[in-house]
């Protein structure tokens, strides 16, 4: 009996050793993302095709755009390669989570989606609500637009249908499915104006060749950021915190929406800033 007793503790030690040797080396071989950056010797960037943030050349094949431009010096600065990696906005976290990619940038920062990624403390950069509309309307403030006869269109059952229903009790709203439903009521000359956060009016307005953008106040203001795999080793994480916190406050981040706003034929002096501090 006490032969058998011993032989049953030395199984359950050695078991027990086995599995703390695996549960080692699991985690030996899972590398943070800071490390394997290193090791791989490149920065992996969500990108998807969405203009101004992400844009790809059918020409070249090069990837242009905000994030990219951000990826791409992120990049330089690590000593590394810049890999993009096409995702969707709808599957980007999965690709984090997966380990597909590194960071994916101008990815908003929810409760929900804090459940299941890291967000680094700094944002991105800050959008507002817009309006683009007719060229020849005076538009400062919400007021301007809530007047009898005024036609604007929004998504239905979004942020700007709730924010605007809530301001403009006297305008008629028409109310679409999907954003180029709202953008194609404008340039149809249905409505007056069209109201969506404004980065993508951008695109919207130079297609149509027509209207002004404008930034109705109180600007109703949201913050973009980037997101990351979460792990206990917050050092990468961390490093983009600092990263694109320099790059705002040195004002590197409008440059480079800038810039691609002239490579895309917009003059970036005709629509808003992504820097709320130049609203």
């Amino acid at each position: 009996m006490i032969r058998k007793l011993k032989t049953f503790t030395v199984t359950c030690i050695l078991a027990a050793l086995s599995l703390v040797g695996h549960n080692a080396i699991a985690q030996a071989q899972e590398a943070s993302t800071w490390d394997a950056i290193m090791e791989r010797d490149s920065l992996r960037v969500g990108v998807t095709q969405a203009p101004p943030w992400f844009f790809n050349d059918p020409e070249t094949g090069d990837w242009t755009g905000l994030g990219s431009s951000v990826g791409k010096a992120m990049a330089a600065e690590l000593g590394v390669e810049f890999e993009p990696v096409e995702v969707t906005w709808g599957s980007s976290i999965a690709a984090l989570q997966a380990n597909k990619i590194d960071i994916m940038f101008v990815l908003d920062a929810t409760p929900k989606r804090a459940l299941a990624i890291d967000f680094p403390a700094q944002p991105l950069l800050y959008y507002a609500l817009a309006v683009l509309a007719d060229d020849d309307m005076e538009i400062n403030d919400w007021q301007d637009l809530n007047k009898d006869g005024i036609k604007l269109a929004v998504t239905q059952g979004t942020t700007m249908d709730i924010y605007v229903t809530e301001r403009l009790d006297k305008a008629e709203i028409l109310r679409f499915p999907t954003n180029g439903e709202s953008v194609a009521a404008f340039q149809s000359g249905r409505v007056q104006a069209v109201s969506l956060f404004h980065p993508p009016l951008i695109a919207m307005r130079s297609k149509i060749g027509r209207g002004q953008i404008v930034l109705p106040k109180p600007i109703r203001q949201s913050a973009s950021s980037a997101g990351v795999r979460r792990e206990a080793d917050k050092t990468f994480r961390d490093w983009v915190s600092t990263a694109i916190a320099y790059y705002y406050a040195t004002g590197q981040t409008q440059k480079w929406y800038d810039e691609f706003l002239v490579e895309f034929g917009v003059d970036p002096s005709t629509v808003p800033a992504i820097r709320r501090e130049d609203w």
